[in-house]
Parts: C-alpha cells; sequence; structure tokens
C-alpha cells in the first residue's frame, strides 16, 4: 500500500542503501539460430569462425522484432519471475545504440507496454555510446540508489541490441539479445571498490548512415582500441587498488592487486576470440608491473620493459601471451562464455550476457568470490570495475516473501540459461539470409506490418505488430 511504501521509503532515505548492486537478472535472446559451421561452409572457410572467432552459433532476428520488443521481452521476464510489480520500480534506464528514433526514448515504450500511466513516476532515459549503454545504465542506477534522491524503490536496468551486418565476412560476428537487472541494496552481486575509464577519439565502429541498420566498421582498428582500452583501464584500476581504503574494500588483506586477486573476469565479447586476447593483456599489464616474477619465466621475458602500448597488434607477443593466460582464462573467464558463443554479439548486453553465463554456471559458489568487469564500447569509453558476490541479509528496499530471497543461486535456477539454449530452433542459411532481408528492406519505412512469422517466437515473446503512416510502433505479445 502507498502509506506503506513511503514509511518504508523513509526508513531506507534516513540510513542510505548499504550494499548496492545488482539483485535479479534475467535475459532475452532469439529463438532461431544458424550454426557457425553452416556459414564457413558456404563461405569456403572451415574454421574461421569457429576457431578463428571463437563462436559456435549466429541468433538472429527478422523484421517481426525490434529492440522495444527485444527490451520488453527481457524485462516482462524479470518483472514476472521474480514477482516484481511495476509500483516498485523508481528508475528504468536503457542502454542500447540500435536506436528506433533519434530523439524520443525507447523507455516511453516500455512504460506504456509495462508500467501503465498510473506508474509514471520513474526517472531514467537511454544511454548511449555504442556497446557501453549498458555499463553507463547500471553506474547511473547503483548511484541513484547509493544517492539521497532514493526512494526505497528499485531501479531497473536493461541493455540490449539486435548487431547485423552487410553480407560479408563481418556477418558472422552479428548476432542479437537484452538482459534485464534489477538494482537495489543488500545485492547478491554488490558493486564495490574502485573503477577506471578510459574514454578516447577513436573513429572504429560507429552509424553515421541513417538509411541503413550497418554500421562503418575498421575491424583491425576496432580490435585494437579494444586491447589498448583494457591495458589502460587495468593500469589505471591496478594503481586505484593500491590505496588502502580500496584493498580494504576488496578484502585484499595485504595480497598483490593483480589478476591473482580476481576468481573471475567478465569481458565485453564482440566475438569469443578477442575476449582470450583481452584476458592475456591483464596478464601483460601483470608482467609489465613486475617482469621478474617466476610465472613469467621463458619466452615471455623477449618483452621484458616493453610497455604494454607497444605490444598492442604484436603477433607474437599476442600469442605468448594469451598461451601462457591460457590455465587462467580457462579457470576464470571461459566460465562466462556460455551464451556469448551461442548467441553472438550482443552489443550492450554482450557483458551481462556474460556475467548471468557466469551466474548461471557457478551460482552460490561465488559467494565471496571477486569479478572484474570491462566494459567497451567503440568511439570509444571502456570501464573495468568490480563486483563481490554474497549471501544477502535477506532485505531490500521493499520486503519479499521469506522464502523467495534475492540470492545468487535464485538468478541461476530463474534464468534456466543452458535449457533455453537448448529448446531453441536450429535454421538453415536461407532462412538467415531472408530474415535480415526483411530488416534491410524495412528499415526506415513506414505504413507496414511486419512478415516475419510470429510463429517462430518463444511463448510470452513481445513482437512489433505494426507500424503506421507517422511511424508510430504497436506492440503484440505472444
Amino acid at each position: 500500500d502507498a502509506p506503506g511504501r513511503l514509511i518504508r521509503c523513509k526508513d531506507y532515505m534516513a540510513r542510505r542503501a548499504a550494499d548496492a548492486g545488482i539483485l535479479a537478472m534475467e535475459c532475452y535472446f532469439p529463438q532461431r539460430y544458424v550454426p557457425q559451421t553452416a556459414l564457413e561452409e558456404a563461405d569456403g572457410c572451415a574454421g574461421k569462425y569457429t576457431v578463428g572467432l571463437g563462436q559456435t552459433a549466429l541468433a538472429f532476428f527478422d523484421d517481426r522484432e525490434d529492440i522495444a520488443s527485444v527490451l520488453l521481452t527481457a524485462c516482462a521476464r524479470l518483472l514476472e519471475r521474480y514477482g516484481v510489480p511495476a509500483s516498485a520500480i523508481g528508475r528504468l534506464e536503457v542502454g542500447t545504440e540500435t536506436l528506433l528514433d533519434k530523439s524520443k526514448s525507447v523507455k516511453t515504450t516500455l512504460m506504456a507496454q509495462l508500467f501503465g500511466a498510473e506508474h509514471s513516476d520513474v526517472e531514467g532515459v537511454s544511454s548511449t555510446n555504442a556497446c557501453y549503454g549498458g555499463t553507463a545504465a547500471l553506474l547511473n542506477s547503483v548511484a541513484w540508489v547509493e544517492s539521497s534522491a532514493w526512494d526505497g524503490r528499485y531501479a531497473l536496468v536493461v541493455c540490449g541490441d539486435i548487431a547485423v551486418y552487410a553480407p560479408g565476412p563481418a556477418r558472422p560476428t552479428g548476432g542479437g539479445g537484452a538482459v534485464a537487472m534489477l538494482v537495489g541494496p543488500d545485492a547478491p552481486l554488490v558493486m564495490a571498490g574502485p573503477r577506471a575509464t578510459h574514454a578516447f577519439e577513436v573513429y572504429d565502429f560507429y552509424k553515421p548512415r541513417g538509411n541503413t541498420e550497418y554500421a562503418t566498421v575498421d575491424g583491425k582498428l576496432s580490435q585494437d582500441a579494444y586491447l589498448a582500452s583494457v591495458d589502460t583501464c587495468w593500469s589505471r584500476l591496478k594503481a586505484k587498488l593500491g590505496a588502502p581504503a580500496a584493498a580494504e574494500q576488496l578484502g585484499l588483506n595485504g595480497s598483490p592487486a593483480d589478476l591473482r586477486a580476481f576468481d573471475y573476469v567478465c569481458m565485453h565479447s564482440p566475438y569469443n576470440k578477442l575476449v582470450q586476447k583481452g584476458f592475456a593483456r591483464l596478464l601483460y599489464g601483470d608482467f609489465a608491473d613486475d617482469a621478474t616474477a617466476p610465472r613469467f619465466a621463458g619466452d615471455a621475458q623477449r618483452w621484458a620493459g616493453v610497455p604494454p602500448a607497444k605490444t598492442v597488434g604484436d603477433r607474437e607477443a599476442e600469442k605468448c601471451f594469451v598461451g601462457l593466460a591460457k590455465p587462467d582464462f580457462e579457470a576464470k573467464c571461459a566460465p562466462s562464455d556460455t551464451a556469448s558463443r551461442q548467441v553472438g554479439n550482443c552489443y550492450t548486453a554482450a557483458l551481462y550476457m556474460n556475467l548471468l553465463s557466469l551466474v548461471s554456471a557457478k551460482a552460490s559458489s561465488l559467494i565471496g568470490a571477486r569479478l572484474l568487469l570491462f566494459s567497451y564500447g567503440s568511439g570509444a569509453v571502456a570501464t573495468a570495475f568490480t563486483l563481490i558476490g554474497r549471501e544477502p541479509s535477506g532485505g531490500s528496499a521493499l520486503a519479499l516473501p521469506p522464502a523467495s530471497p534475492f540470492t545468487l543461486e535464485r538468478i541461476a535456477t530463474t534464468a534456466q540459461l543452458a535449457e533455453r539454449l537448448t529448446a531453441r530452433t536450429c535454421s538453415d542459411l536461407p532462412t538467415l539470409t531472408r530474415a535480415l532481408e526483411l530488416r534491410e528492406e524495412r528499415y526506415g519505412q513506414a505504413g507496414y506490418e511486419p512478415s516475419g512469422d510470429v510463429g517462430a517466437l518463444a511463448p510470452g515473446t513481445y513482437y512489433l505488430a505494426a507500424v503506421d503512416e507517422l511511424h508510430r510502433r504497436t506492440y503484440s505479445r505472444k
């Protein structure tokens, strides 16, 4: 009831939020996919996408789904499966680069479908900077919960994109999906410690053309910018972790502030092979700080004294450190790649799809674990930050049934990630091609009803019903 909610709000505002972070997570990805081996066969390049990119499958949308419907489905899944009413949400922030309008935030469509006119007191809009928007939305929402403006309600963060490329070598790096996150105090994934950001100008991936979904991409430049951002953010984060207060907050207790201090690592994943290279850059950063450490004996000594910036793009150094990092990668990073390898690039949701994969794989064993996260968005902005897994006390911004607290185990069992990936439909290459042709034909049009097959959607999926002559969109749910 409203009076009770206000009392709880005043109580929480008086003592401020503690252990703010991610309470719950849900995701949505396409029901249909094509194996990367089928793309390799069609392009006559066996191993190029499965080994060279490290990808297993490419998920895809046709014209029946747009970014609003994709985000709607992710949000609805979270709210319904966790029993969170619209009245309990005080902030809704979106991260996406898949724009339907250059002025109107897609957040307003989510409000109309999920909240209704009686629940319009909800802060937040959309954050856009390539793949970084989801992180901006999460950081903003955690800051809101920790601020004096917080009114005791939850924040809902949703990030997602539809990643499509023109026919050619870039098409296998596409994909799409969304992740929704409930943010509040007493979280099982608490945001802790300092973070480090690197923001700079680079034209590696951008969308200057209004007549197409396709980006203008310099693949080599984008890879180098990503890896250089790992170097910079990691160096800056380690410097901040050297401060006694920061080390104490993360419980380092005199341990070195390097890769060994973190139990798991989640990284932005355009494709899995780049994640492997990015992880190796973390190890190279530790090597640059202490090349004489026994763990770096052997071939790595060829680069002793060479600054990280001098080795970006050095294939021999890359091969050496990817190999040296492989055991740590398999233990710390590979558990987070389940969804991204099978779905493809989700742009703003990629990092958080990896986080959900990690939680799904490890669940309550993450209690007490330190998680290093690296977010990158072309153009470019990158941030490294830390989450700590914990056992919540059972309290939150609003009262919950005693049997249903927000926990890591609940996130894993609710998402059913492995089961949902297995239940998808394997499609053929002509189906993929036609779906992407439909998207290309419809882009920017008005006055039409999509022709994509509603029957191919999973139950509970929102979809685009029509676009009128004034480009106004209406949605339905299967």
